[in-house]
């Protein structure tokens, strides 16, 4: 606006600024909900896709409102939410430093769809991650692990992936979430994780 003779109102609000592409495609959590251990055990996050946006009709309930009792017309966005799918317990401990992951326990079987997650070019690679990591289920390792995270652990997450070859957009490789258990005491969110 340097060469403006007369005044004018500026364009587009600053709440906003500066409009520029996102740093990361999928949000991050940066806080979870406080936990309350008289609660049965839950997941606190979930994923979904924008698919687009419509407008619907509805009934205004607000006293004092000019359009309160009457219909008005407002956006609103489709999220589609496939289904997760966890394949995984993290345990964390409390230390002076904040949080630290004390193990993580991966499942038996995990998905090709999963595994394209750890490879950068898939069809080339030779597909043997977590290849392994299953013969652990074979002894008493992995009861060994959840005792650990029973018994030491302060906060457990699961990781989830979405399941985003059902949304029919081209993109194969799903996007990997830890996601916090709350409710009960550690040993049932570490039920409830391994269960799921």
């Amino acid at each position: 606006m340097s060469h403006r003779k007369f005044e004018h109102p500026r364009c587009g609000s600053l709440g906003f600024s500066p409009r520029k592409r996102c740093r990361r495609g999928r949000g991050k959590v940066k806080s979870f909900p406080r936990d309350d251990s008289a609660k049965p055990a839950h997941l606190t996050a979930f994923i979904g896709y924008k698919a687009g946006m419509t407008h619907i009709v509805r009934d205004v309930e607000k006293p004092g409102s000019k359009l309160h009792k009457k219909e008005t017309c407002e956006p609103v966005t489709i999220i589609e939410c496939p289904a997760m799918v966890v394949v995984g317990v993290v345990g964390y401990i409390k230390t002076t430093r904040g949080l630290r992951s004390l193990n993580a326990v991966w499942a038996q079987h995990l998905s090709d769809d999963l595994k394209r997650k750890f490879y950068k070019n898939w069809y080339k690679s030779k597909k043997a991650a977590f290849k392994n990591y299953a013969k652990k289920y074979d002894g008493k390792k992995i009861e060994a692990e959840l005792a650990q995270l029973k018994k030491h652990c302060s906060v457990i997450r699961v990781l989830a992936h979405t399941q985003v070859r059902k949304l029919h957009w081209g993109q194969k490789k799903p996007q990997l979430i830890e996601i916090q258990v709350n409710g009960g005491s550690i040993s049932d969110k570490v039920d409830f994780g391994y269960k799921l």
